[in-house]
């Protein structure tokens, strides 16, 4: 039981900690509100999936033995999260017709699949936890029932956290200044990232 909460902890924390997924769905809480979010929101959630499985399954181990993976890998990255700190700096103040289109379901799961935090965090989890010691198929199942909860979560009160910005991104001064220290601290958390 005490791996099980020391599990969940760690989780919660590397899940709900800023990088860039939970960055930009305060930006997109903040500048599109909660409807559009949600819809990213799923998106980043399925694509966490879909990292999750690549690092239990050890299919993202095998990846990046191919020397070149790892560059191209970071590549990718870095050139998706530059342009989501663009939208994020680039929107303009909340009106009742907002014209810029906000980002989407698929946006959400190449987020997660681009993210280098989501990658290091789940080979974390499942590398340092041994929920089940006698059992391993069911504490795969228990991870991953845990994980999901728990950045479902998160992500949730990231999207509500941006929101709970929308008042103050009305005025196009203050909105500028929010989206570009949004876009900011994307950039941020995906260097840090890199450089550690």
């Amino acid at each position: 039981m005490n791996e099980l909460w020391s599990f969940a902890l760690a989780a919660l924390a590397l899940a709900g900690s800023p990088g860039p997924a939970t960055l930009s769905l305060a930006a997109t809480g903040a500048a599109f509100g909660l409807r559009p979010g949600l819809r990213y929101m799923s998106g980043i959630v399925a694509g966490m999936m879909a990292v999750i499985g690549l690092v239990a399954s050890g299919i993202l181990g095998l990846v990046l033995l191919l020397p070149a993976a790892t560059t191209v890998l970071t590549l990718l990255a870095g050139a998706y999260f530059l342009y989501l700190a663009y939208v994020i700096a680039t929107a303009p103040p909340l009106t009742d017709n907002v014209q810029q289109r906000p980002p989407r379901f698929a946006d959400g799961v190449l987020l997660s699949l681009v993210n280098p935090k989501g990658y290091a965090a789940m080979a974390a989890l499942f590398s340092g936890f041994a929920i089940v010691g006698n059992a391993p198929s069911w504490a795969v199942v228990l991870k991953l029932a845990l994980l999901i909860a728990i950045i479902m979560a998160v992500n949730v009160a990231w999207l509500i956290a941006g929101q709970g910005l929308t008042r103050f991104l009305r005025d196009p001064g203050t909105s500028r200044l929010v989206n570009l220290a949004l876009a900011a601290l994307l950039i941020a958390s995906l260097a840090i990232t890199f450089l550690f």
